[in-house]
């Protein structure tokens, strides 16, 4: 995976070096090593993987979710390799409204998702969209599951607090 900072320089340096060395850890297996090297007066950020099984994150969403965490997580692991599905909790929409009213189309519904086998979920915040994946009970289910499976679970902002800790599952 390679990086380079003149086409998104809105994510900045470390912003991509935390998300690289989030997937560094997410799928040690996967990804061997990353590199940030300086480019001409941009920085080129490289990530290699040796391994041809694709990793399947799931991002759940709701209206409220900050949108901008939402791009960064699903663009960022997409370039890196991983299968990203993005998950409505609204009931009966697909189509969310984000905390800024950028609408975002979900690829299936959280219900949908709760079938499925997930190596990583990552929850974006925002409010009240932590509010709205706290309250999924789909959502739930998946995140009881990737605990007690010994898989892995990530939340940005809000949504540790609000979704996380309220379920008892941070620390």
């Amino acid at each position: 995976f390679y990086f380079d900072e003149r086409l998104q320089p809105s994510l900045g340096r470390h912003l991509m070096a935390r998300l690289l060395t989030a997937l560094f850890v997410f799928a040690p297996t996967r990804v061997h090593s990353f590199t940030v090297l300086p480019a001409a007066s941009s920085r080129l950020y490289s990530a290699s993987s040796a391994l041809e099984m694709t990793k399947r994150v799931l991002v759940p969403i709701a209206d409220g979710s900050e949108e901008i965490e939402t791009t960064c997580i699903t663009d960022t692991l997409t370039r890196c390799g991983a299968e990203v599905t993005v998950a409505s909790v609204m009931p009966n929409q697909l189509t969310c409204k984000m905390s800024r009213g950028i609408k975002i189309m979900a690829d299936t519904s959280i219900d949908e998702a709760a079938k499925e086998e997930w190596d990583l979920v990552v929850l974006p915040g925002g409010m009240p969209g932590a509010t709205h994946l706290r309250d999924s009970e789909a959502l739930s289910g998946i995140l009881e599951k990737q605990v007690s499976g010994g898989k892995k679970y990530a939340a940005i902002c809000a949504a540790p607090a609000v979704v996380l800790a309220d379920k008892g599952m941070i620390g």
